[in-house]
Parts: C-alpha cells; sequence; structure tokens
C-alpha cells in the first residue's frame, strides 16, 4: 500500500523518529525536495596550470522512482546546468533496486545534460549493467564501465576512470587506471575506493552512495553512513582528495533530516603541498 505525505508525516510526530517536534518532522519530510547547489575548491596533487580552475559537475543517486519525480530531477538538471561545468560526470544509482519502469524516464529526464567536454556516467549498486547503461547512452552519455577516457583541456591531458560499483579488487582497479598519466580523476560510486586509489596515487576521486547519511541526527550523526570514510564533502587520504555528494534523491524511505540533496560544482585547484617550500 502507497503511504502518503501526510500518513508519514504523522508516523514521524507520533513515533518521535527524525525530530522533536510536529514542526520539525514537517521540516524534515520536506528538506528532501531543497535541492542546492554545492560549490567546493578541491586540491589536487601535482595539477598542471591548464587544468587549474576547471569546473566539473557532478550528479549521483537520482534515484528515479515513486518518490523522486521527473520534476525531481529536472530541478537538479536546471540546477547544475545553471553552474556552466566545463564537463559533467554522473555518479550512479539512476534509479531505485533497478526498477525497469524507471529506467526509460531517468534517462529522459537526464537527457538534458550537456558540457563542453561532455558528459560521462559510472553505474551504481542499483543499476543494472546494460538496461541502465544503454538507456543512458542513448542520450549523449558516455558510460565508463571499468574503463577510462582520455580528454585534452587547455593542452593537457585529463583522464576519467570510471568503476563498477562491484569493482573491488586492487587489481582490477590497477588494471583499469594501467597506462594513465598526469591527472587521473576517478569515479567510484562507492567512497570505500579512496583507500585503492591512495594506493594507486590517483590524485582526486568522485564519489556518491552515502546520500550523505540522508538522516542526519543533532548530537548523533549520519547512523547509516558511518562505514563510510568520508560520508560528505571533501576528504584526503595521503595525497590523494575525494568529494563525496549527498545526491539528489532518497532510498528506504523518502526523507531527508538535516542532508539537503544537492548537485555539486567542483572546481580543481592545485594542492597547497605543491608549492616550494
Amino acid at each position: 500500500m502507497a503511504i502518503s505525505r501526510r500518513t508519514l508525516l504523522k508516523t514521524l510526530v507520533a513515533t518521535g523518529i527524525g525530530a522533536t517536534t510536529g514542526a520539525g518532522a514537517y521540516g524534515a519530510l520536506y528538506e528532501r525536495d531543497a535541492i542546492g547547489l554545492t560549490s567546493v575548491e578541491v586540491p589536487v596533487a601535482d595539477l598542471p596550470p591548464g587544468l587549474a580552475g576547471l569546473r566539473i559537475g557532478l550528479m549521483t543517486d537520482v534515484h528515479r522512482s515513486r518518490w523522486v519525480s521527473a520534476e525531481d530531477v529536472t530541478a537538479a538538471v536546471t540546477l547544475l546546468l545553471a553552474a556552466a561545468p566545463d564537463l559533467i560526470v554522473l555518479g550512479g544509482d539512476y534509479v531505485t533496486w533497478g526498477d525497469p519502469a524507471f529506467v526509460g524516464p531517468a534517462a529522459e529526464a537526464l537527457s538534458a545534460l550537456a558540457a563542453p567536454h561532455g558528459v560521462f556516467g559510472i553505474l551504481g549498486n542499483h543499476d543494472s549493467d546494460r538496461e541502465m547503461a544503454d538507456a543512458l547512452s542513448d542520450k549523449r552519455v558516455q558510460m565508463l564501465k571499468d574503463a577510462r577516457t582520455r580528454l585534452t583541456i587547455n593542452g593537457e591531458p585529463l583522464h576519467l576512470a570510471g568503476l563498477r560499483y562491484w569493482t573491488r579488487r586492487p587489481a582490477d582497479i590497477a588494471s583499469v587506471l594501467r597506462g594513465a598519466t598526469g591527472t587521473v580523476v576517478l569515479l567510484a560510486h562507492d567512497p570505500r575506493r579512496l583507500r585503492d586509489a591512495a594506493a594507486l596515487n590517483v590524485p582526486l576521486v568522485l564519489s556518491g552512495h552515502t546520500h550523505g547519511g540522508q538522516v542526519v541526527l543533532p548530537g548523533i550523526g549520519p547512523l547509516a553512513a558511518r562505514r563510510f570514510p568520508i560520508v560528505s564533502g571533501i576528504g584526503r587520504q595521503g595525497r590523494t582528495s575525494i568529494f563525496v555528494s549527498r545526491g539528489v534523491g532518497t532510498v528506504y524511505v523518502p526523507i531527508r533530516i538535516n542532508c539537503p540533496p544537492e548537485v555539486a560544482l567542483v572546481t580543481l585547484t592545485p594542492d597547497p603541498a605543491d608549492r616550494p617550500a
């Protein structure tokens, strides 16, 4: 049986889950629609001058479903396009539980995305390996399934490498990256790939998957995402930087608490550690 927003709100208020007052619960229930643009500058080791200032648009965890409408996704697309990124990357989980009813609608909602250096995508744990990838490829998204591509921007090489969610063995990740030189950006749905990226001297990882915790309780934090090295925002391991987006949609329950949805504009900046002493 479908649960209405009103019924879910009453349940939250009655049980005290997610808020201490009815007004707080109401705000939490509708926070999932408060999509915003997060602009961050991320330090990248050995970044050449030609790539300094490169703006990467990141959208992840759309989770198109009965809870996440076409209008929700269109709002996110419009917001990201207005930021005018140089290239766009999609971080996976375009639908929930691989629901075939939403594969086409998810791809259609993302079809307006465009950027001077292209739109690239990877798959998340909720995505079918063939149907979702094919639907996005038909909308001019270059899918990177354990693969990489080389761009030339301002005369400098930039390698984008994309992992399937289930690609976890260090040897398999190393195989995807083998031969890449210069600046490498690893697109990995799961931020736990940070450890592997650091071991392989990858300067930057872009991830999602965590939803920022989706429910972040005051004084307690994101209960559902504590197993991840970085739940949201910028992190670092060795000389490898990572940015983890809170994403657009929701999963399990259509609620966000202290964790609004986002699209992100990631600007590459030189690593201060590279400056001469």
